[in-house]
């Protein structure tokens, strides 16, 4: 007898299963297990997808020649333009 190159596993899905169930019905895919089989690719591409974005993001912020900014005065920069906000906003109140 073949052995089977995977086990079966015991998924809940909740109301996604109605999901899944409309796409086998609609002829779309064989079984639910292809559709979870299809939906992981999915998953795993746009994993991939966002690995590559930030790793790039990464290496241009590491390539920026401009010096860094210590985190207390980005931070104290963030407070002062929230504070100068909230007098704009009740200025406009009155």
């Amino acid at each position: 007898m073949p052995r089977r190159a995977s086990r079966p596993i015991t998924v809940t899905l909740g109301e996604l299963h109605a999901s899944v169930e409309a796409r086998v019905k609609s002829g779309a895919y064989a079984s639910a297990s292809e559709v979870i089989r299809a939906a992981l690719r999915a998953l795993d591409r746009e994993e991939a997808t966002i690995g590559d974005w930030l790793r790039r993001e990464i290496a241009e912020s590491l390539a920026d020649p401009r010096p860094n900014v210590p985190a207390r005065a980005v931070f104290q920069s963030l407070r002062d333009h929230r504070f100068t906000q909230k007098k704009k906003a009740k200025r406009a109140k009155t």
